[in-house]
């Protein structure tokens, strides 16, 4: 085998690239391309220099085989993945913070076949269905006996709700409730106004509103903004008295200390 080691001008200094040209056999001919970092330390695939390298040198557009960077295959891979029908699902979830949500395309992918025996008909398009993913009902029972707990793993006690907010749907209680308020207000950024179809109490199975949490329509008004301000500010107001307290007293103890040194 004949091996050529030359530097790599994409990674940083000290990095070799090195061609080993097969000289018999069937493959006689072709090559295989190594990388050695200043360490001596060998790369055999693009995937184990990305996983060393870390954030460090962004390989996007770095080819393994020439060892160059070429932006002009990371556009092309764009435009690819662009165009490919694939991309629409917006691929693979992330499991760690993804929420136990079905994650499903549309069963009609396409419109419907145009009649032709009614000339007047027009196919129309679904653009929701097309935008969003169907949502399975009652994913928040999945939530439930799930406990958070703190950095000593005691476990939080659950947040109070008000006593305006009542559940909708089988086997519904307030952790639940508090999972899929939760959950509403981080996947979507129109208002929470609850279950406003009041067939959803009889039937949540059909006419509950998957995009809103399972719960009783409700409103808030001025009026409560305004008392949850004021808890808040009597909330900051005793945590500031507590804390000039708690420096008074501590001041007060430095001066005795310092005191009864002196009288030493």
């Amino acid at each position: 085998m004949e091996r050529k080691r030359t530097d790599c001008p994409a990674l940083p200094p000290g990095w070799k690239k090195e061609e080993v040209i097969r000289k018999s056999g069937l493959s006689a001919g072709k090559s295989d391309v190594y990388y050695y970092s200043p360490s001596g330390k060998k790369f055999r695939s693009k995937p184990q220099l990305s996983r060393y390298l870390g954030n460090t040198v962004d390989l996007a557009c770095f080819d393994f085989r020439t060892g160059k960077m070429m932006p002009g295959k990371l556009q092309k891979n764009k435009q690819r993945f662009r165009h490919d029908p694939l991309s629409l699902k917006g691929g693979k979830p992330d499991l760690n913070t993804a929420l136990p949500i079905r994650q499903t395309a549309s069963i009609f992918k396409q419109p419907v076949t145009k009649v032709t025996s009614h000339p007047g008909n027009k196919v129309k398009t679904d653009l929701q269905r097309a935008t969003e993913q169907p949502r399975q009902l009652f994913w928040e029972k999945r939530l439930k006996g799930l406990r958070s707990s703190d950095v000593t793993e005691q476990v939080l006690r659950s947040m109070d709700l008000p006593k305006g907010l009542q559940s909708v749907g089988p086997d519904s209680s307030d952790d639940t409730l508090l999972s899929a308020i939760a959950s509403a207000l981080h996947m979507s950024s129109t208002p929470i106004t609850g279950q406003t179809s009041v067939a959803a109490e009889k039937n949540p199975a059909i006419w509950l509103n998957p995009s809103q949490p399972l719960c009783k329509a409700f409103t808030v008004t001025d009026e409560h903004i305004r008392e949850q301000e004021m808890k808040v500010y009597q909330a900051r107001r005793s945590l500031e008295e507590a804390l000039t307290a708690d420096g008074l007293a501590r001041a007060a103890e430095n001066s005795r200390e310092l005191l009864r040194g002196r009288t030493a």
